[in-house]
């Protein structure tokens, strides 16, 4: 190790000045303002290297500085001892476990007099300060992968329209190995966001310890140094792969150089080799990207030697934690208020929960198939969900006795109903249904009518709907008023009750729907 000096280079030059002036050592002392002891030490120094005043022109301070304080017989950049391979240093520093004080002693262990721990913590830090930025960064296997968008798009083309669509580029990198991959998504929204991290796992074969994701609003609602809120769906997804989430701090990219420098190198790999493609689909661009990941995978790192395939492969994958049986399926969650129709709404479709849980909060999950509502942690209910169809999506169970009987009530109900009593009756219900705008609207005149005939018998009942018909008495009141003023005693010529369903299907087949 050279000396340590303690004068500058200008000092130096003007200490060897004076000497050769004949200046004595306690004056050169004075006009310099170091100690005696120090102008005699670096004139022997001097002396011993043949350096004399006048310097040679050519002669620079950087070899005026080695030929005062580099040790004899050691030649630079050479070490008087043996040293460890240090890029198999960085990669064994990586394993779960591994550190500096194991390492040095298995090092002492092959070179006995090999250096001291102090000086080999020195020369390793040496080393690593070397390596690129990322690589400085001390990472165990199997803790962390870094995510994030690169602010850079990938053009692709509607091979129908010939419409220009841009895809955002979706990068992660594990801590340890450099390990990269990427894919091409549509947005940067939820969606899109926990399914390629789903995609990303399956790349990898198994789950680090923690996420490290940028700022983005799909998976962090709220930055935050010391408090983070995470968005629930992307919770969600971490709890069911079993991985913790550690967002970056804000303005911080230091926090995640891992992948702001994978980002840099995908942009390279990927963008730059890839610009003169064309690419008429996402499937068409992520079997490009894929292949472009191998190549930055397996790219041997010049200071290490190695791939980041061969770093993941021995170091990285047998650290991940494994993957679950299912993967995770995407699901949106909501707080939503419960109307006044025990309904909530979600897309534009309404939902039943318990009819008890009116103007209630709850919490709504949203999957492709499935809608279901949590009140307080348990889940109240559950639906298929709606695309189309039907607006309402109601379970009988959670309404009202009241409603539930209503619910019961369609018009082939009451058409069987009306047959039971005669073909008079059911065609006096069915010139009901049909003059209403909807049938629905009939519902409580039919069951008024035919509560009305209920205690008739089958001809009585039956001349009374004749009569109905005959008249166009078709409201509950008109009816009973027959029935009070026994008017279906006069003689009337019944109308065929074919002829009353033929009129009633003129009105449209809805009704009967």
């Amino acid at each position: 190790m050279p000396a340590k000096r303690k004068l500058t280079m200008r000092q130096l030059r003007q200490m060897l000045r004076l000497a050769n002036d004949g200046v004595s050592v306690r004056d050169i002392a004075e006009r310099l303002g170091i100690a005696r002891s120090t102008v005699q030490e670096n004139l022997k120094r001097a002396e011993q290297a043949g350096l004399s005043w006048p310097l040679p022109g050519a002669l620079t301070d950087e070899a005026l500085e080695n030929r005062l304080f580099a040790r004899a017989g050691v030649k630079q950049g050479q070490r008087r001892r043996p040293e460890p391979h240090w890029a198999d240093a960085v990669v064994e520093l990586r394993k779960p476990g591994v550190t500096l004080q194991i390492l040095w002693e298995e090092y002492r262990a092959v070179h006995p007099n090999g250096y001291g721990y102090s000086r080999y913590c020195e020369l390793f830090r040496s080393f690593e300060g070397r390596l690129s930025p990322t690589m400085r960064q001390d990472h165990v296997a199997g803790d962390k992968v870094f995510v994030d968008y690169s602010g850079k798009k990938l053009a692709i083309v509607d091979p129908r329209t010939g419409e220009i669509r841009h895809a955002e580029i979706f990068v992660a990198v594990l801590g340890a190995s450099n390990f990269t991959y990427a894919e091409a998504t549509w947005t940067q929204t939820l969606p899109d966001w926990i399914g390629a991290h789903g995609r990303m796992f399956r790349f990898f074969g198994g789950v680090p310890r923690l996420i490290v994701p940028d700022n983005l609003k799909s998976g962090v609602n709220r930055a935050s140094f010391y408090d983070p809120e995470i968005n629930r769906s992307y919770g969600m997804m971490a709890a069911h792969y079993g991985v913790g989430v550690l967002p970056a701090r804000p303005r911080k990219p230091k926090d995640k150089a891992k992948v702001e420098n994978g980002v840099r190198f995908a942009q390279a790999c990927i963008l730059g080799r890839l610009r003169h493609q064309t690419f008429f689909s996402l499937a068409e661009a992520n079997a490009a990207i894929a292949g472009a990941c191998d190549r930055i995978n397996d790219h041997v790192v010049r200071r290490l030697g190695v791939s980041r395939r061969h770093l993941f492969e021995t170091i990285e994958r047998q650290a991940l934690a494994p993957l679950p049986g299912d993967d995770y399926e995407f699901a949106e969650w909501r707080f939503a208020r419960v109307g006044t129709d025990y309904h909530v709404e979600y897309e534009n479709f309404f939902y039943s929960v318990p009819h008890g849980l009116i103007r209630a909060q709850v919490d709504l999950r949203a999957t492709s198939r499935t809608i279901e509502i949590f009140h307080r942690g348990q889940r109240v209910a559950a639906h298929q969900r709606r695309y189309g169809g039907r607006r309402h999506g109601t379970d009988p169970d959670h309404m009202p006795s009241s409603h539930r009987r209503y619910a019961d009530w369609t018009p082939e109900r009451f058409c069987r109903w009306a047959a039971s009593v005669g073909p008079q009756t059911e065609g006096l219900i069915t010139a009901i249904l049909a003059h209403r705008p909807h049938p629905e609207q009939g519902f409580r005149t039919c069951l008024g009518v035919l509560r009305l005939l209920r205690d008739l018998d089958a001809a009585r009942a039956e001349a009374v709907s004749a009569r109905a018909l005959q008249i166009g008495a078709l409201t509950y009141k008109s009816i009973a008023s027959i029935l009070a003023n026994r008017l279906s005693a006069q003689p009337a010529r019944d109308p065929e009750p074919t002829a009353i369903l033929e009129h009633a299907n003129l009105r449209g087949p809805g009704y009967f729907h």
